[in-house]
Parts: structure tokens; sequence; C-alpha cells
């Protein structure tokens, strides 16, 4: 769990897409999905995410400063992993321990190990 100090804001800008979960259309992504979760994982730390896309929310990038000019580079850069408006990722989702870091989180690495095997912890692949 986090310490009392004042935890920084997460925010995500993602490219445009129909959902940010990975499990729309025809073939889901897993990429998306993992990312999807390790972001509500930060949350139930205590850490502010804020999540948006390009194709649902255009305003926001363009009344972000930073973001408007990061994309005067091309769509490449996202997304874009702001911590307190400043880019600390851009063009891939970073893995739960980089957003720890990046939020001053720590990992349980027992945890994260169970909950990423096929048996979830759980015991069940005999």
């Amino acid at each position: 769990m986090a310490s009392g100090r004042c935890m920084p804001a997460i925010r995500v800008f993602d490219p445009p897409m129909c959902c940010s979960s990975g499990s729309c259309g025809p073939s889901p992504d897993p990429e998306l999905a993992r990312f999807a979760a390790d972001l509500a994982w930060l949350v139930a730390q205590g850490v502010s995410v804020e999540r948006v896309s390009l194709s649902s929310n255009p305003a926001a990038f363009a009344a972000t400063p930073v973001v408007k000019a990061a994309l005067e580079r091309g769509t490449d850069v996202l997304p874009l992993v702001l911590v307190d408006d400043r880019i600390a990722v851009q063009g891939a989702y970073p893995a739960r321990e980089t957003l720890a870091a990046l939020a001053g989180v720590v990992v349980n690495k027992l945890a994260t190990a169970r909950a990423s095997s096929c048996c979830g912890g759980g015991g069940c692949c005999g």
C-alpha cells in the first residue's frame, strides 16, 4: 500500500480505439487487457488515474499542452503516460512495475507472480 505522502497523478492518453479494455472487436488485445488491470491495481493502491482516448475525448488532448506538443510529432507517440503533467512514457504501455515506480508504490512480487500464473495462486493447475 502507498505511504501517507502525496501521490502523483497518472494520466494516460490512448490512441484512437473503440475501447480501452482491449476486449472489443474480433481479436481482443491482451496488452490492453493487461494494462487496464495494471491501472485498476494502481487505483486500488490509492493512485489517481485518468485515462482518455483520442477517439472519445479529443478535447482533453488539445487542452493538455504537453500532449498537444507531443502530437505535433505524430500519433506514434501514443499512448502517452503523464505523471503530474510530465511525459513519463510514450509510444508503449508500461509494465505494472514501471507504473508502480512512477507512482511511488511498492509492488508485492509474490502476489504479482501468483496473479499472473495460470492458477491465479489457487493451485488449480494440478
